[in-house]
């Protein structure tokens, strides 16, 4: 699984621009699955025929990014993000484009670094005029953190594990899925990162009797960060609630009636800043029951994002227990 973690996070594929990563996940389903479709949005939903009412389990495949706004008369790129960014994370990092093209990104000289804003920053190509900059990249062209994936012991640190991780436990799912005792719909969604927009087209389709969402969460186990009862390497967090969702009581039952059945370590998360799709998932049509498994990592939404392999296997482990448990 490391190796598809890693692999899933060397694609590119921001939001609005999932093409890349929607024929890896695809290839990675294929022999599993018993049908694939891919909406008009965009998302793949991936059906696995059982007995009892309809799941929808969802991990969004995109990542955040940054998207070209101009171009100046030295070849310098003006840029927005692309969900959530800070400026501060951007400072000297590299990004890379769809054809590859890579650059660096630099800011405007500043009195006071407390005021920098991502309209005082840019991008450098490594050209020297406007002419040549268009020669490799466009207006409205997006990039990503360049792409890296370091694999120490039980830990790994990458981009993008926002929400490669989720997509490779639902792969990793549907692998080992026998019996499911739920027609089982799983969703790789687009455009979370911009407003959970994937899962609300999707959710609609699908039309499930109760969802859950797979995602990253926030830890409170680095010095001096928020206190939350979070922490690498002490079991997947079983949602209570985030800034877009209180959990169904139910289904948050259900996750917690399989973790105990398999005695599988799991925390409980009280997110108080960020949602996930099941913000979305459970305002569709006249509402879905939903819930959310969350993998602990530190560092969200910078090229550094860090997990622990061990709250990985326990996911996979709890949401089969899940789906096919007695």
């Amino acid at each position: 699984m490391k190796v598809l973690i890693k692999e899933l996070t060397e694609v590119f594929g921001p939001s609005g621009s999932e093409e890349k990563i929607r024929r890896k996940i695809i290839d990675e389903i294929k022999p599993y699955a018993d049908s694939i479709t891919v909406d008009r949005l965009g998302n793949i939903i991936a059906s696995k025929a059982g007995p009892g009412e309809r799941l929808m389990l969802a991990a969004h495949m995109d990542e955040i990014g940054i998207i070209i706004t101009n171009i100046d008369e030295k070849g310098f790129l003006r840029f927005s993000n692309i969900g959530g960014i800070s400026p501060f994370t951007l400072i000297g990092q590299r990004v890379v484009f769809a054809n590859g093209t890579l650059g660096v990104i630099g800011m405007e000289k500043m009195d006071d670094i407390k005021n920098l804003k991502i309209n005082k920053m840019f991008i450098d190509i490594g050209v020297k005029s406007k002419e040549d900059a268009f020669k490799r990249v466009n207006i409205g062209d997006t990039g990503v953190y360049d792409k890296e994936c370091s694999i120490i012991g039980d830990h790994i640190i990458s981009n993008s594990l926002d929400d490669r991780v989720g997509c490779a436990i639902l792969i990793e799912v549907l692998k080992r899925l026998k019996n499911p005792n739920y027609n089982l719909f799983v969703v790789f969604t687009v455009q979370e990162e911009v407003g959970l927009r994937g899962a609300k087209t999707s959710a609609y389709g699908v039309n499930p009797d109760f969802a859950i969402a797979v995602d990253v969460t926030d830890t409170g186990d680095t010095p001096e960060s928020e206190k939350m009862a979070v922490e690498l390497g002490k079991g997947p967090a079983i949602k209570v609630k985030d800034s877009s969702v209180i959990c169904h009581p139910e289904v948050k039952k259900a996750l917690i009636d399989a973790a105990e059945r398999k005695s599988t370590p799991f925390q409980l998360e009280v997110l108080e800043k960020g949602g996930t799709d099941t913000g979305a998932i459970h305002l569709t049509r006249s509402g879905v029951p939903s819930g959310a498994l969350s993998i602990p990592t530190r560092y969200i939404h910078t090229p550094t994002e860090m997990v622990n392999f061990n709250d990985i296997v326990q996911s996979v482990e709890l949401l089969i227990e899940l789906i096919e448990g007695k």
